[in-house]
């Protein structure tokens, strides 16, 4: 599984075999990065201060150099959505977005407020509509005239004017197929979940805080995997169960690391043990120190990126800094969690005859494995795809017994593979009084293809092969079609 190019090895019948004699191809993964659905890098575009750190990209570079950037993340302050009441700043978030959208990426959202580096992160309209809160410096706590305002997170104003700003997103980003997750980041210091450094909530406080904020991103975002910082539960307390995250859990809200590598080791992070309740449902997302705070105070250590990966069998992975400069020190790292973060669907082999008869049913096994660190959580079906030599389709052939999402993940090396066995037919050209139910075909050599996608066959998956057709289509080998 370590080789980095594609090999594949086909034993065809001799010339005197018979005409059945199967042929067997064994794919090798070519080490090639994949943007594939519910995993990846995450850009911060916007990491709270709206200059970090997409700022230095001209608008129509989309960082194509970084392998395996799948989604961008915007991250600020709800002020900046909504400065007045009900008028809103969506061209914030749509404006970088689209040019990533149009490359096939999508996008992520988290909006805060509380900050440390502004005293309205929550629009100042909605303390002068009567919402509670306090002054505070970020640090030393609550202080007449600090430089900060933090709202009280369970006064009824305050949740009513957040209830409305969430309708408003709701309308435009709930189900929509361009979001790939968004944040609960409405309680807490940056939306991470904790207030050590302003109000110094209680426990129990935070946990009727966080469960109300919960429900109403579940009541508003039905359709779009939520998720919530591991802080809400102490930003430094170990431990795999505790209320607030088996509440979010119980709501199919997912669990993101806010952060690691902020400290050097062995305090380079504390909550692998409670990713363990969510990764086998939900993908688990993993956002690291600012990569130059990091190196600072000599916390980063790229070998323990790659293990964070591992222990968090994490599907998504930040790129929390200016991104070149980041990658460009870390090109290894980088490669190496390619390998693994999320999911990587290999047909470790696949069997089929080297001749079929037209409208004569045929035999194809597979064996796949998923050599990534999580499964496929939106899952899909094996297809086989048989073209001529105009490299026109004539026949597809779709597993429905068989969804990816079964596949489970290993450690390194030591995946699993999945023996399948399906059935298949070129058709016949059938007539009827009505008309032809099937095209005609004709006799041939055709193109053999695999992909994973959609039950009628739309490939959506990308694997590390290597010859595709534009469409997540892998040439795997080639059949003779006869009468």
């Amino acid at each position: 599984m370590e080789k980095m190019r594609f090999i594949f090895s086909v034993m065809l019948a001799a010339a005197a075999a018979v005409a059945a004699q199967a042929g067997t191809v064994r794919p090798v993964d070519n080490g090639q990065a994949l943007v594939n659905p519910g995993m990846g890098w995450t850009l911060h575009f916007y990491s709270n201060i709206i200059q970090n750190y997409g700022s230095r990209l001209e608008p129509a570079d989309t960082l194509d150099d970084w392998p395996g950037l799948s989604v961008i993340y915007l991250r600020v302050p709800w002020s900046f959505l909504e400065p007045r009441e009900g008028q809103f700043n969506w061209s914030l978030f749509d404006t970088p977005a689209q040019k990533w959208i149009d490359c096939g990426k999508q996008i992520a959202i988290r909006v805060t407020c509380s900050e440390s580096w502004m005293r309205y992160a929550t629009p100042k309209w909605v303390q002068e509509a009567g919402a509670k809160g306090v002054d505070f410096e970020f640090g030393k706590g609550v202080r007449d005239g600090g430089p900060q305002w933090e709202p009280d997170f369970a006064d009824p104003v305050f949740l009513s004017k957040l209830e409305a700003f969430l309708a408003a997103m709701a309308a435009r980003y709930d189900g929509n197929p361009n979001v790939a997750f968004i944040d609960i980041g409405s309680f807490g210091m940056w939306g991470e979940g904790h207030t050590g450094n302003s109000t110094k909530l209680s426990e129990e406080a935070t946990l009727k805080i966080v469960k109300q904020h919960i429900d109403l991103h579940r009541k508003y975002f039905p359709r779009t995997q939520l998720c919530i910082s591991d802080d809400v539960a102490g930003h430094d307390k170990p431990g795999r169960h505790f209320p607030v995250t088996d509440y979010a859990l119980s709501q199919g809200v997912t669990l993101r690391d806010d952060s690691i590598l902020v400290q050097p080791p062995p305090r380079s992070w504390y909550h692998a043990d409670m990713a363990q309740a969510f990764w086998p449902t939900m993908p688990v997302i993993l956002e690291h120190e600012h990569y130059g705070s990091s190196k600072a105070r000599g916390a980063w250590d790229g070998k323990l990126l790659i293990q964070a990966v591992e222990d968090y069998h994490a599907s998504y992975m930040s790129i929390h800094w200016w991104p070149r400069e980041m990658l460009e020190d870390n090109r290894d790292t980088v490669h190496q969690i390619n390998q693994r973060l999320g999911y990587r669907l290999l047909p470790e082999e696949i069997s089929w005859p080297d001749e079929v008869a037209i409208g004569k049913p045929f035999e194809v096994s597979m064996r796949w494995l998923n050599t990534g660190a999580a499964p496929c959580y939106g899952g899909g079906y094996a297809a086989l795809t048989f073209k001529d030599e105009k490299g026109g389709v004539v026949s597809v052939h779709v597993d429905e017994s068989f969804n990816v999402r079964e596949l489970k993940p290993a450690e390194k090396g030591k995946a699993v593979g999945q023996d399948r066995t399906m059935q298949a037919v070129i058709a016949m050209a059938h007539q009827d009084p009505m008309g032809t139910f099937a095209p005609a075909v004709k006799p041939g050599t055709m193109d053999v293809f695999i992909s994973v996608g959609k039950r009628d066959g739309t490939s959506v998956i990308a694997l590390p092969l290597g010859e595709q057709d534009g469409h997540r289509r892998y040439k795997i080998g080639s059949m003779r079609v006869i009468q």
